[in-house]
């Protein structure tokens, strides 16, 4: 299954991405099926083929959830902006343990010294 999706391209601290055609399994470095953009975030550029967006949608590929928003607000193709899913951090629930909070000297027995020698 092919998707449009970012590649990401630039040094560190430097991001940019490629918008590419790719398959949607595939990874961070393979090479794509079809480089059709970019797009950089700092600099607030963006710059696709529309027509070449517009025939990877009509043969199949789906766009990332960022692509697609991405697409919307830059009129390329019509539709709302998709809510953009986070990843969950582990749970952070902490289990309350109930604390004795007693004076060691009421709990604590004396004591005892032996002085007989």
């Amino acid at each position: 299954m092919l998707a449009l999706k970012l590649q990401r391209i630039g040094r560190k601290h430097q991001r940019s991405y490629r918008i590419v055609v790719a398959r949607k399994r595939s990874k961070l470095i393979s090479p794509p099926v079809e480089d059709i953009g970019f797009y950089n975030p700092v600099q607030k550029s963006f710059s696709v083929k529309a027509e070449r967006v517009t025939y990877w949608l009509g043969v199949g590929a789906h766009p990332t959830t960022t692509v697609h928003n991405l697409l919307v607000k830059h009129d390329v193709i019509k539709g709302k902006a998709l809510p953009v899913r986070m990843k969950k951090k582990a749970s952070q629930e902490t289990v309350e343990t109930p604390v004795a909070e007693a004076a060691p000297s009421d709990t604590a027995p004396a004591a005892q010294v032996d002085n007989s020698s």
